[in-house]
């Protein structure tokens, strides 16, 4: 795996665990939640663990996922897996050793769901889904977008799901999540 800067500071930002638990203080439609990024299987290429829970059930996390960070250009790509069994590796951001069986030929790609991240000019990331690309049927949605801003210090994610007709059937309605780095 050659070295590339632009990814390796990608990586780097992301890496870590953060809150929402300020936002959720200030505004009661949006949750308590945790999210962990750990890097794994370093000597592959830019591989994050990824796990959210609410706060008050971090043991029961309602998303798992893998990404994968390339380049494609002046473009930084955040691929995102599946894992084959995802109730193996909970805790895994503070256990890299639950992935020790585990290799990235394991995972299933989330077709579509590649988010496409820009450096800007003050140093943050900000990127998206393709429009309509990337299918879920989670509570009747037959779409689901994310818009992702990344800084050294934040995340803010705003996941939404569509139906067949563009109406939203889940996620946020204001605005993303806003995850401080802890």
């Amino acid at each position: 795996m050659s070295a590339d800067p632009k990814l390796a500071a990608l990586k780097e930002v992301m890496t870590g665990s953060f809150s929402s638990a300020t936002q959720a203080k200030m505004d009661e439609t949006y949750y308590d939640i945790d999210l962990h990024m750990q890097p794994i299987w370093e000597d592959k290429g830019h591989y994050l663990y990824v796990e959210q829970a609410v706060a008050s059930a971090p043991d029961e996390p309602y998303r798992q996922r893998v990404y994968q960070l390339e380049r494609k250009g002046k473009k930084l790509l955040s691929k995102v897996y599946e894992l084959p069994d995802p109730a193996a590796v909970v805790g895994g951001h503070d256990n890299p050793a639950l992935f020790a069986d585990i290799s990235p030929d394991d995972l299933v790609e989330r077709e579509g769901c590649t988010v496409i991240l820009k450096q800007q000019r003050d140093g943050t990331y900000r990127g998206s889904t393709k429009k309509n690309a990337c299918k879920s049927s989670l509570r009747g949605a037959s779409y689901a977008t994310s818009r992702v801003t990344v800084s050294g210090s934040f995340i803010n994610s705003w996941d939404q799901g569509f139906d067949a007709d563009g109406n939203q059937v889940w996620g946020a309605t204001e605005g993303g999540y806003m995850f401080l780095k802890e």
